[in-house]
């Protein structure tokens, strides 16, 4: 089975090119969705980060609103949440990577937002980096319901440039052309590592070899 790990900054079009990707019969398995799991009623993530941060458990589930109040831009609790919920977030990945080799599956896609920031680049054969100009990423982000500025920056600096992501990458896809072209793009992608004499990419510079 070929895993491709699938990530881009925040507005440049990931989660539509991760649904490209399903449809031309990838598996695709989303961390952020993952999380949401994490923290829903009965999730593994609700206690212990309800523990760290008193007052984000409301109904049995992490409140993301009020847990984005109480992390603010506090650099300290977001190292401290992401040492409760990165751990929770790989054992389930794993398992459901196992499941879909056991299926026979040919092709998962790993979505994740922040797959270089996590090291998760030594644990695929390729990388996909979905790009696009800045002043559409910005346009889109900041159409955003309850999205500003000052949000969008914070974000942004928990984030591997995307200069840097693109140098790193093994296939690029770049939303700013329109569906269609991107569709191109993932189809490409596809055929590509599906291929039978496709060899798996040598690491690039500042990347850790697998």
């Amino acid at each position: 089975m070929i895993v491709l790990g699938l990530t881009g900054s925040i507005g440049m079009g990931k989660s539509t090119t991760a649904a490209m990707f399903a449809e031309e019969g990838a598996v695709v398995w989303s961390a952020d969705q993952a999380v949401h799991d994490l923290y829903a009623p009965g999730g593994a993530a609700v206690r212990p980060v309800g523990d760290a941060f008193p007052g984000v458990v409301v109904g049995g589930a992490v409140d993301r609103d009020r847990l984005s109040a109480v992390l603010g831009g506090d650099e300290t609790a977001f190292r401290r949440l992401e040492t409760i919920v990165h751990p929770l977030v790989a054992k389930g990945r794993l398992a459901d990577l196992e499941a879909a080799r056991a299926a026979g599956v040919k092709l998962a896609v790993l979505d994740i937002p922040l797959l270089f920031e996590t090291g998760g680049e030594r644990g695929v054969d390729a990388v996909v980096v979905v790009t696009t100009d800045p002043d559409i990423q910005a346009e889109r982000v900041l159409a955003r319901s309850g999205m500003t500025r000052e949000r969008f920056d914070a974000i942004l600096s928990r984030q591997i440039p995307d200069a840097e992501k693109r140098r790193m990458a093994d296939f690029i896809v770049d939303t700013g052309h329109g569906l269609e072209a991107a569709r191109r793009d993932v189809r490409e992608i596809v055929h590509t590592v599906l291929a039978p004499d496709w060899k798996r990419p040598l690491p690039k510079t500042g990347k850790t070899p697998q």
